[in-house]
Formats: C-alpha cells, structure tokens, sequence
C-alpha cells in the first residue's frame, strides 16, 4: 500500500464514528466506515453540548442544521431535590455566545445523528458499510488492513477505533480489562411537552440535586420536547446486561429510587409513563496518549475516553477529537503514524481532565451530610462562578 492511498478506515457509525467520517472527509481523506447495527440509528435520549461543542459543528458548517433541531436554553438553574429551592443559577443564551462564540445547545442524540449522517452523505467521499462487525485487523506498518465478521476485507492508511465504550477496537490495541462498572443507575425519559401539565413544562436546564442522586431536564426538538435523566445509585437486575442501554423498567421503580424527594419532582416523574434504564459504565481517566493512539490506530470518543455524565461533555469530547483528526490529517508530508501520535498528544490530557472533573461533578451531586450542606451553601453564595466552566467552554 502506498502512503499517498488517500482512504481511513473508521469503526462505530454512532455520532463519534460519523463525526470522525466528517472530519476525515472534510480533510481530503476517502472514509469506510463500518457499523455492526443493521441500520443507523441512535438511543432515544438528549444530550448538552457546551458551546464548545457546538463551535465544532459550526466549523463543520452545520450551524443552521443544528438550529432547526435543537434547542437553545437561556438559563441553567439549580433546585434541591429535598424542597425545589434554588440553590443556583448560570445564564447561557447570549452571555454564553458573547463569551465562548457559540450558544449552548440540547438535542436528540438520533437528531445530532442524522444531522452528521447528512453532511458524511453530502461530503460524497465515505462508504457506509452497515451490518458489518470488525472482527480483526492488522497494521502493517506501511497501513492498516482490516476484516469484518461477515469476511468483507478492507485497507486504508488508518483505523480509527470509534466503536464506542465495548469497543472492539481498543480491545485488540491496549489489551486492557473492561470497562468498570460504577455503581449508578441512568432512567431516561422523553416526552412531549404537550403531553405534560403546563406546570412542568419548561425551556430550562434543570438540575436537580439529592443526596446520592440528582435529575436533570431541559428541552430538546426545538423545545417540544422534554428530555429527562434521573440518575441514582444502585445496581441492575440481577441478569441484566451491564452492556444494554435499553432497559425496561417502570415508573414506580424510579419512584422508589428518588424516594422522598420535593412535590414537583414527584409529579414530574409520575407524569411520564415510558422509562428506559442503563447501568452507567466508564474507565480511570486517560494516563497518555497512548491510550488514544498507537501507530496507524487511533481511538475516539467513548472507545477512548469514557466519561461519566456529570460534565454533559460524552459526545463533545468526541466531536472535538474528530475536529483534532481533522487538522492532523490535513496536515502534509508527515507519516501517518506521527500524524496519529500529533493527534494523541493533543487530546489525552483534555480528556482525561474532564473523565477526572467528571467523576468529581457526581461526588458532588451526590453529597450527603455535612458535605451536601456546604455544596449547597457555596452555591447560593457563589452560583453562577461555580457553575460556568471556562476552560471547558473556551477548549
């Protein structure tokens, strides 16, 4: 294989996987990209994407897609799940694009997702090979040469890993344990906004915080929707599939795990009938760029990084690794290996700093007792200072 071969192989055709399509495209780069599902799709949940996020699919030229989907809060406000009390608030809207150049945005995963299916489709230059598993693959040195379940074989000048936390990918590079459980439970939940009582209704981000649980909600589809994610501690069902995240599960369940939480957040609850439940699983933050690339194979996303959600940043690491591949593979007259380790050394410690912020955030959503009392006292005296992030917002 020749190193002017312009073709990447990609793995995942989740929103990680079709961001990095895009990205390689967008830098001259013909794209196969595998997807075990039989068809494209994604889970039926919202996402926050920071307006560091959404100056990524900006620069992609996506800013008018994203506006006909998302939603745009003005505010993000902070109640006790105890009593409803505000214990903080953080203004997003305008003072958000003033400061960061981008809004601060929620969305449907599946809308995030046909949106980047769009723009791969309309870049012209990425094959889509669905119902198709990569079983094995093999850098030679001078590229990569890959094969799916099903025997189809493919050759590029790269991999990049982007087949999510059970990453198939990651597996055969680092050889590493699985990914570890965490001890919190995800309920999520959509619906209609006309379905629900005016009363909760709403076009906030609504954090609500309990001890060893919190909820967040806030509007997405352009703010006819309601996107609700109760997380509590807890474990699944005996039998139940730590990898699914498409549980069954009722409504009373929920109702038992928030126990004596405040009235609004009860009827909230007790006003949605369909639930969905999933273990959350992540990794020990990122200890070098190693673990995010190794000779022509480069990991992405969740297959890199797993995070936990107390950032709302899962999907934003992913989009900005794929604006990183982007600039590194634009780059000319460089082997492709030390292209991959240039991309390596620019993420891993980001990475790994919002992986370890994360796992701070659920400490502190999660407090109980004395330390619960001083969170919520430091909010109320310091609110939106605590609640805006600037390192994360700027990048």
């Amino acid at each position: 294989m020749q190193e002017d071969d312009q073709q990447i192989l990609i793995a995942g055709g989740g929103i990680g996987g079709l961001a990095a399509a895009l990205a390689c495209s967008r830098a001259g780069w013909a794209v196969q990209l595998v997807e075990r599902a039989p068809a494209f799709g994604e889970v039926g949940a919202g996402i926050q994407m920071g307006p560091n996020v959404v100056r990524v699919l900006q620069g992609w030229g996506l800013e008018q897609a994203l506006k006909q989907v998302a939603a745009f809060p003005d505010v993000l406000r902070v109640r006790s799940a105890a009593n409803a009390d505000e214990l903080g608030s953080l203004r997003l809207g305008e003072r958000t694009r003033a400061l960061y150049g981008a809004p601060y945005a929620t969305i449907h995963r599946a809308d995030l997702h046909r949106v980047l299916l769009s723009a791969v489709v309309q870049q012209g230059s990425t094959a889509l090979h669905v119902g198709q598993r990569l079983e094995s693959f093999v850098d030679t040195g001078s590229g990569v040469q890959a094969q799916t379940a099903d025997g189809l074989q493919l050759q590029g000048q790269a991999l990049v890993g982007a087949d999510g936390l059970w990453s198939s990918v990651r597996q055969q590079l680092l050889h590493d344990a699985p990914p570890r459980v965490t001890g919190h439970l995800a309920y999520r939940a959509m619906v209609p906004q006309s379905d629900l009582p005016a009363a909760l209704r709403g076009q906030e981000v609504t954090v609500w915080l309990g001890p060893k649980l919190h909820v967040v909600q806030y509007p997405v589809r352009g703010g006819e929707w309601l996107n609700v994610v109760a997380i509590v501690e807890g474990a699944v069902a005996d039998g139940g599939d730590v990898q699914d995240w498409d549980h069954a599960t009722h409504t009373r369940d929920l109702q038992t795990a928030l126990g004596n939480t405040c009235r609004p957040l009860q009827d909230l609850v007790a006003a949605i009938q369909t639930w969905r439940l999933w273990a959350l699983c992540d990794r020990t933050p990122m200890a070098g760029a190693h673990e995010q690339a190794q000779g022509r194979v480069a990991l992405l996303g969740d297959a890199a990084h797993p995070m936990r959600p107390y950032m709302a940043q899962g999907a934003g690491m992913a989009l900005e690794d794929a604006a990183c591949l982007q600039r590194v593979l634009a780059e000319s007259g460089l082997p492709m290996a030390q292209r991959l380790q240039h991309y390596a050394q620019q993420r891993w410690q980001r990475n790994a700093r919002v992986q370890a912020r994360s796992i701070r955030n659920g400490r502190i959503f999660h407090a109980t007792g004395l330390v619960r009392w001083g969170r919520d006292v430091s909010m109320r005296l310091l609110g939106e200072r605590l609640l805006d992030v600037p390192w994360l917002y700027r990048g």
